[in-house]
């Protein structure tokens, strides 16, 4: 079967591999779109935390069961996505339900081999059947599942106004999950071409381009002084997140979704007294999964509004060079294993 695999940073080859072979407690996915994240273009460039090589990427996936064990509730041809964040069950995390950031996470086509292979062998607890939306839905509903994670984090009541910095996919699922909820959602972003989309295919009342040197004073107008109740950093940029700090109201939340390998710096009496909470949010529960797809079937969220480039997997190359470019307006590459 064609299969990708990173061989080092900045390294993607095209190889044949062997088929799995079904085992007990799992099904056989044969993949049919693999979305490209954020984690697998660090991962490409070196820059990606918890992260060796070579390794097979891809963890947004959707496709369809070829084979299964009797005593799963899955079908030959049922259309699947994976929620792939393999947790142990045992450890502290896991036993309060926090089964997100298990002390001893394996995360698909990061810890472990994923998704860009034509099959994979997925433990059934795992896989998503959900045969009233299409494949390319499907392949958006883990990251979408990311940004309706770090919006439950947070404790914004509707009206609030909130702050999402970065307008890539996981930014653009975190502010239409906190539309869901109530919120006024503000978007920054360092791209006005990302910030157009917000306003034309997202309806986000308020843009902020972050490079403008009067963003301070438009965040300030907007939220008539008091900065916003809730703030979400998506870009994983250290100096994006370290200057955000500023922008949280007094008795506001923190919260990033955006992952990054340096460390943190704020000025804590700045910090202290407004009484902030900080908070990080780390990938998503089966609870964030069925909040998603139960608004994407209410047509409240519309993930394929995202999709702007496709490739079929023969071109990966040409994929992360799209997905890395500053000039090819893109929002979300899937790469096709289909034919």
């Amino acid at each position: 079967m064609k299969t990708i695999i990173c061989q080092e940073p900045g390294k993607l080859e095209i190889v044949q591999s062997t088929v799995p072979r079904l085992s007990a407690g799992h099904s056989i996915i044969q993949i049919e779109k693999v979305g490209i994240c954020g984690t697998d273009i660090h991962a490409f460039d070196g820059t990606q935390p918890y992260f060796e090589y070579p390794r097979i990427l891809g963890h947004e996936l959707a496709g369809r069961i070829l084979e299964t064990t009797p005593d799963s509730n899955l079908e030959k041809g049922d259309l699947v996505t994976v929620m792939p964040y393999l947790n142990c069950g045992k450890c502290i995390a896991c036993r309060k339900g926090k089964t997100n950031c298990c002390a001893q996470m394996q995360v698909i086509g990061v810890h472990i081999d994923g998704g860009m292979r034509r099959y994979i062998s997925v433990p059934n607890h795992l896989i998503i059947k959900e045969n009233q939306l299409n494949i390319q839905q499907l392949a958006l509903i883990e990251p979408l599942a990311i940004g309706a994670h770090g919006v439950a984090r947070a404790h914004f009541v509707a009206g609030d106004f909130v702050l999402v910095i970065g307008a890539g996919p996981i930014g653009l699922g975190t502010m239409e999950m906190a539309k869901v909820r109530g919120a006024t959602v503000i978007a920054m972003d360092i791209n006005p071409n990302r910030l157009q989309f917000c306003k034309e295919a997202l309806n986000i009342p308020y843009t902020i381009l972050a490079t403008a040197e009067d963003s301070m004073d438009s965040l300030r107008t907007i939220t008539n002084g008091e900065m916003p109740i809730a703030v979400f950093d998506c870009t994983g940029n250290l100096n994006a997140i370290n200057c955000a700090f500023e922008y949280v109201a007094h008795g506001g939340e923190y919260i990033l979704i955006g992952l990054q390998k340096g460390d943190i710096i704020f000025n804590h009496p700045a910090f202290h007294k407004r009484e902030l909470t900080l908070m990080s949010s780390r990938n998503a529960t089966i609870q964030d999964f069925e909040h998603v797809i139960k608004n994407v079937k209410e047509k409240a969220v519309n993930p394929e509004k995202y999709i702007t480039h496709q490739f079929e997997a023969d071109h990966i190359r040409e994929a992360f060079k799209t997905c890395t470019s500053t000039s090819s307006a893109v929002i979300k590459v899937l790469v096709d294993f289909s034919s």
